[in-house]
C-alpha cells in the first residue's frame, strides 16, 4: 500500500514539474514575448527595457529556474490588463469552473448508470436498444452546437432559460447540460459493457442459484465490481471537462477559468495564460492522483507492477 501510493505521489509530482515546464515555455511559442506583450506601436527601447525588467535577457534556463521557484510561492507575475496578480485572478474564477463542471458530472453519472445498468440487465431489448441509441446520439453531438441550440430554442424562442451568465439554478441548466451530454453517452456505454461482463461470473450464477433477487445480485454483487472501470473513465474525463470547459464557458459567458483565459489570450495577457494552464493541468493532476488512490480501496489486490 506504502509503495503504490508513494510511486503514484512521485508520478504526481513529475508531471506536474512537466506542467510547469510546458507552461513556462507558452510565453516563447509566438515569438518574443516582449514584442507579444507590448502594443504594436513600441519602440525598440520600450521592447529592450520590457525585456529587461521581465529577464527575458536572460539564459533560458535561468529564466526556467526563476519562473518554477515563483510558481512554487503561487507567484506566476502581474497581470498585464488588470495590475493585480495573476494567480489571485485564476482562483477567484476556479469557483465557478468547478460548479459547471460537478454539476455536469454529477448528471452524467446519475443520468447513466441507472441506464447503462438496465440496458445490460435487459440486453437486446427495447430499454437497451432504447439506451444505445441515446448513447450514441449523445456522443455524435458536438457540445457546441448543441450549446447554441439550446440557447435558440429555451432561452431565444421559449424564453424559459436565461442566455448567459452565472446566478441561480435556471444559469447553469443549459451550460452543465452541454458539457453532461457527451459524458452521460460514454459512461452509459461503459456501465452496460462492463455490467454485461460482471453479470457473466461465477460469483453472480451463484448468488442467483442461492435464490437472492435479481435486484439484491445486480446491486450489491455485480455493480460494485463494476465501479473501477467507470471510476478510472470518471476520474479522466472529469480532467477533461474541467480544462475542456472553455468553449462552453465562452457561449454562455460563464465567469470561469475558461472564459478568463480565452479572454486573456486575446489580450496578450501571458502571465494570466500561465497561471490558469498551470492551475488547470495541476487539477487535473490532483484529480488523476486522487483516482488511483480509489483503486486501492475498491480493490485491495491492486499494487505497483
Amino acid at each position: 500500500m506504502r509503495t503504490y501510493v508513494a510511486a503514484r505521489l512521485a508520478t504526481a509530482v513529475l508531471v506536474v514539474l512537466g506542467v510547469s515546464l510546458v507552461s513556462f515555455l507558452l510565453t516563447f511559442l509566438s515569438g518574443d514575448p516582449a514584442e507579444i506583450m507590448l502594443p504594436p506601436g513600441a519602440t525598440a527601447q520600450q521592447i529592450a527595457k520590457f525585456r529587461a525588467d521581465w529577464g527575458f535577457d536572460d539564459p533560458l534556463f535561468v529564466q526556467y529556474w526563476r519562473f518554477l521557484r515563483r510558481a512554487v510561492h503561487g507567484d506566476f507575475g502581474n497581470s498585464l490588463r488588470h495590475g493585480q496578480p495573476s494567480l489571485p485572478l485564476i482562483v477567484a474564477r476556479l469557483p465557478a469552473t468547478l460548479q459547471l463542471t460537478v454539476t455536469a458530472m454529477l448528471l452524467a453519472i446519475v443520468l447513466a448508470v441507472p441506464l447503462g445498468v438496465l440496458a445490460a440487465t435487459r440486453r437486446g431489448g427495447p430499454i437497451d436498444l432504447c439506451a444505445m441509441g441515446v448513447a450514441l446520439l449523445g456522443q455524435s453531438v458536438p457540445n457546441f452546437w448543441l450549446a447554441i441550440m439550446m440557447i435558440l430554442v429555451f432561452a431565444v424562442a421559449w424564453g424559459l432559460l436565461p442566455t448567459s451568465g452565472r446566478g441561480g439554478i435556471a444559469h447553469v441548466v443549459m451550460p452543465a447540460v452541454a458539457i453532461a451530454i457527451n459524458l452521460m453517452a460514454l459512461l452509459t456505454r461503459l456501465v452496460r459493457t462492463t455490467m454485461i461482463e460482471v453479470l457473466a461470473e461465477d460469483y453472480v450464477r451463484t448468488g442467483r442459484a442461492k435464490g437472492l433477487r435479481e435486484v439484491m445480485v445486480t446491486a450489491r454483487h455485480a455493480l460494485p465490481n463494476a465501479l473501477i472501470p467507470l471510476v478510472t473513465v470518471i476520474g479522466l474525463q472529469f480532467g477533461f471537462i474541467l480544462g475542456g470547459a472553455v468553449v462552453i464557458e465562452t457561449i454562455f459567458t460563464w465567469p470561469g477559468v475558461g472564459l478568463f483565459t480565452i479572454q486573456a489570450i486575446l489580450n496578450r495577457d501571458y502571465p494570466v495564460v500561465q497561471a490558469s494552464v498551470f492551475v488547470l493541468a495541476t487539477a487535473v493532476v490532483l484529480i488523476n492522483l486522487t483516482v488511483d488512490l480509489l483503486y486501492v480501496w475498491l480493490d485491495p489486490r491492486i499494487r505497483v507492477g
